[in-house]
């Protein structure tokens, strides 16, 4: 079961009409909020979101967009507490 953070707080936007189905998204989301359908992308649940960035910066269409926020924050602290390498957001 993948945590759930805050309900409908996160940034995250995506315009699938941009997008190109290149995969990046789905890959290098580190809770798999995207998933491909077709040869488009799509958001599996938004709210597992962690608004690390890495979606966004490997989106050559610019397709998505998110700003690190409670999320990353979250993240951040629950691998320190866990003994894990924290993501890098933003």
């Amino acid at each position: 079961m993948r945590p759930q953070y805050l309900k409908n707080v996160v940034t995250l936007q995506y315009d699938p009409e941009l997008c190109t189905g290149c995969e990046m998204c789905a890959t290098v989301c580190p809770h798999g909020v995207f998933e491909m359908q077709g040869a488009v992308a799509r958001i599996t649940d938004r709210d597992h979101c962690i608004e690390c960035g890495a979606c966004m910066k490997n989106c050559a269409s610019e397709a998505i967009r998110v700003r690190p926020g409670v999320g990353c924050a979250y993240a951040i602290l629950s691998s320190s507490l866990r003994g894990k390498a924290a993501p890098a957001c933003g």
